[in-house]
């Protein structure tokens, strides 16, 4: 008996086992559903609370069938052979099966150190030399030479003209700058270039040998603006390499020349403090435009000093509702999101962690955007790891150190599954590969008379001459002149630890129940998304004359009520609202009005303008007559009068189609969808086995 029969008996016996263990709880179109995939999503979407409760199982039921006719329905229609379907599928499960494929030991070190790093900030600035992470050796070169010169150039040693003269053939056999200069390009060369020439010329006239440099040689365009400066940042704040030099590397020392998946870099760390922790401020602002004058910063710093003032006699959260010119906070009370260093103008931030308790306003701080009171309202030092782990876990989990686990995890797999190499047989690939391979015109075809000998084994399974050749054969690119059997024996390293991941990738659904109900949820749930879009969503978006009738049919269900075109003058006190009154009787503009009476202080008045619906503001509806109102009004939020013009009165009618077309749509979707429900039902007919639904609990 040859061995796929033996499979095929194997497969036979264990299918027979899990039939008789997992029964059909029901059929769908005479398609079986097992107890074991209801069960799963029944208490997985009922919680606790149905626990002993019959009934909620019978009643779920519906809800569940409903489901998966909406699955066999777009099944049907094909939607899960289209390649969106399948690409995002494979995204979903290579989401999913991440936290398996690796070591959880090696991944709670990694925690641990994350989180006693967040108990530091560290300041620091950096040059960066831009290199693709899968750059061409030559590219590769050149940008090491060049942040090598740059970074021997911060520590006072000035490039010779012989490792200018070595950089510039290094830069011109380049790719980009080669591939330029053939079309008669020079740009980037000339830019690339000068950053070393002038080297000697920038270390001369620089301050700071770093931060003075940076700008004239950082490929980080934000360089120009802020030197390099990063401000202060924290664990998790940068890429990980990034991170691990900022916090090896010596205060007022440079770090030793990193690789991330920008680039390389190299950093100046100017201080070290511990964590000021996460602040949570508001704030009133007289803002300044980017471009302001120096009257015009004048005029914020007297409308803040005015402001402070006001403080003496009124509340900060009242100051910041009327006066404060940052509109996203104003309303808040000029409370903005909590904070840690580095996020906020350093100013800001300064002035905030200087004060010493909740509740203390610092005194006007001018940033980039304008004068600001900053007031403290909280100030939290850093959580316990406990609270903060599954926090970590997820950052964690979106940086560069979650490979850690990965390599841990190779090696337990290794030691698992009787990992056993036989390095001679991969060295025999160097016989058949030749310059042909730098040129990316080598074919796997040549590995051939090799013989096909075992190269490694994992978990019984034999991984060949020909299978790496094959891999070779997709890693081509063309490269510069090198040891060709260095290169593939790195190339050999990827090929076994992306073999070792993809055998126990392979495994977990077999491994691990959690993993392969969940990834069956997130497929049906894509079906289901997808089906419904077309079906409903979509439809209701894209179908212009079904909405058109929709709406034509229902008009009388979108109305406008009776409403009023108000203009507001909110004034300071009943003097400026009897100006305001004065002006208004002498028809003049809303801006005449605002010159006018804000000539001496900019807080005497401001306007706002609302088309109020009746019964929305009392105030209006009080007055609800075209015109200036007779009597001016106390403002119920702060001390203001209100001044009220009804501009215009608007009579009960008919929204236009495009006034109201979100709720239309929405209406029009569940229109479409209760159609859709009822062709479904009377399709995909239910038998439920209530002896086998009876023994879920």
């Amino acid at each position: 008996m040859n061995k796929k029969n033996v499979f095929a008996i194997i497969t036979l016996f264990y299918s027979v086992i899990i039939c008789a263990q997992d029964p059909a709880v029901m059929t769908i179109n005479g398609k079986p559903i097992t107890k074991s995939e209801f069960e799963a999503v029944y208490k997985k979407n009922n919680g606790k609370e149905i626990k002993n409760n019959p009934k909620s199982v019978t009643e779920y039921v519906n809800l569940f069938s409903l489901f998966k006719s909406k699955v066999f329905e777009a099944e049907s229609m094909g939607l899960d052979t289209l390649g969106s379907f399948r690409t995002e599928l494979s995204g979903y499960r290579r989401q999913l099966a991440a936290p398996y494929l690796t070591d959880k030991n090696t991944n709670e070190n990694i925690l641990t150190e994350a989180y006693n790093r967040m108990k530091q900030e560290v300041r620091a600035s950096h040059i960066l030399i831009r290199v693709e992470e899968n750059a061409l050796p030559k590219d590769t070169l050149e940008g090491y030479t060049r942040i090598t010169i740059i970074r021997n150039a911060t520590l006072g040693k000035l490039p010779s003209s012989s490792e200018i003269s070595n950089y510039e053939k290094i830069l011109k056999n380049s790719s980009e700058v080669s591939k330029l200069l053939r079309g008669k390009d020079s740009s980037v060369y000339k830019a690339k270039f000068n950053t070393v020439k002038n080297l000697a010329d920038y270390y001369k006239v620089a301050t700071d040998k770093f931060m003075d440099i940076a700008p004239k040689t950082s490929d980080d365009p934000s360089a120009l603006e802020n030197k390099g400066d990063l401000n202060y940042f924290s664990a998790l704040d940068m890429v990980y390499p990034f991170e691990n030099a900022a916090f090896n590397t010596k205060v007022g020392e440079v770090s030793p020349i990193i690789r991330s998946k920008f680039g390389y870099h190299i950093l100046k760390v100017y201080d070290k403090r511990e964590s000021r922790g996460e602040g949570t401020a508001a704030h009133i602002m007289a803002k300044f435009s980017k471009n302001a004058t120096e009257q015009e910063k004048a005029n914020a710093k007297t409308k803040i000093l005015e402001l402070k003032e006001k403080l003496k006699n009124m509340s900060f959260e009242e100051v910041a509702r009327q006066f404060s010119d940052d509109k996203q906070s104003s309303d808040k009370g000029g409370m903005l999101q909590p904070f840690k260093s580095g996020r906020l103008p350093k100013a800001f931030e300064d002035a905030f962690f200087g004060l010493k308790a909740n509740g203390d306003i610092s005194e006007p701080v001018m940033t980039q955007y304008g004068w600001h009171l900053v007031k403290r309202v909280d100030l939290k030092t850093l959580a316990s790891f406990e609270e903060m782990k599954n926090e970590l876990k997820a950052r964690v989990a979106r940086d560069s150190r979650s490979q850690m686990g990965r390599v841990a995890l190779i090696e337990r797999v290794k030691k698992e599954n009787n990992f056993k190499e036989n390095l001679k047989s991969r060295d025999e690939l160097s016989k058949v590969l030749d310059s042909t391979y730098l040129q990316a015109t080598w074919k796997a075809s040549r590995a051939d008379k090799l013989g096909n000998k075992e190269i490694f084994n994992l978990g019984g399974k034999s991984y060949t001459q020909g299978d790496f050749a094959r891999f070779l054969e997709t890693q081509i690119t063309f490269r510069s002149p090198t040891d060709i059997t260095e290169l593939m024996k790195g190339i050999y390293k990827t090929w076994v630890d992306e073999n070792i991941v993809g055998f126990e990738d392979k495994l977990l659904d077999a491994k691990y129940p959690e993993f392969r109900n969940l990834l069956r949820e997130y497929r049906d749930g894509i079906l289901l998304f997808d089906l419904t879009d077309q079906k409903v969503w979509s439809k209701a978006v894209k179908d212009t004359t079904g909405l058109k009738d929709f709406y034509a049919a229902n008009k009388n269900n979108y109305l406008w009520g009776e409403r009023a075109e108000v203009t507001t003058y909110k004034c300071l006190d009943a003097k400026v609202a009897g100006e305001v009154r004065k002006l208004l009787k002498l028809n003049k503009s809303e801006k005449d009005i605002t010159d006018a009476v804000n000539k001496l202080s900019q807080l005497n008045v401001s306007v706002e303008n609302v088309t109020y619906l009746k019964g929305e503001n009392k105030d209006v509806d009080a007055n609800w007559k075209q015109g200036v109102a007779p009597t001016d009004i106390k403002s119920e939020k702060d001390t203001k009068i209100l001044v009220l013009v009804i501009n215009k009165l608007l009579p009960k009618s008919p929204k236009q189609l495009n006034e109201c077309r979100g709720m239309v749509t929405a209406d029009f979707q569940n229109y479409l969808e209760t159609e859709w429900l009822s062709y479904l039902k009377k399709k995909y007919i239910v038998k439920v086995d209530d002896a086998v639904l009876g023994t879920i609990k």
